[in-house]
């Protein structure tokens, strides 16, 4: 008895047979009777593997307009500096600390910037008066970093 194989394409990562999206070549025993019956993959037809290329295509064009709008946005606020005015006690220590809230807050009054408080770094807490650099991270693949200058009221 000669096993066939033939060609699937995964819905979910399967362990050991291959990844989201990929096109594999398995015993049709196995793709039959486990990944097609169970809905984690599709035949690779000329029609489904012209689909997954176009989605992969629009995943792959909405991803690299996110990459340049955040490269644009990471230009822009390269050049900036927002202030914040804060209350200050002995040498020169803010009264709790400045953290993303209000950092996103202050672009977006002074700068007009809508961002995302989840893309201030985390380890951005300002807590002394002066100018600080604070890394936002704009796309997983594009960072920028911000001017904030902290006075006393």
């Amino acid at each position: 008895m000669v096993n066939m194989k033939i060609k699937v394409i995964l819905k979910e990562n399967i362990k050991g047979v291959g990844k989201k999206d990929e096109i594999v070549e398995v015993k049709d025993g196995y793709a039959n009777n486990f990944l097609l019956s169970k809905n984690k993959a599709i035949l690779a037809t000329p029609e489904n593997v012209n689909k997954l290329k176009a989605r992969n295509e629009k995943l792959q064009k909405n991803h690299d307009r996110d990459v340049k709008n955040a490269k644009a946005l990471k230009e822009t606020l390269a050049s900036k500096e927002i202030v914040l005015k804060v209350k200050a006690g002995e040498n020169n220590k803010v009264f709790g600390s400045i953290g993303a809230k209000e950092i996103v807050q202050a672009i977006k009054e002074q700068l007009n910037i809508d961002i995302d408080k989840k893309k201030v770094s985390a380890d951005s807490k300002v807590k002394e008066i002066g100018v600080h650099n604070v890394e936002l991270k704009l796309h997983s693949e594009v960072k920028a970093n911000l001017k904030v200058r902290v006075e006393a009221k």
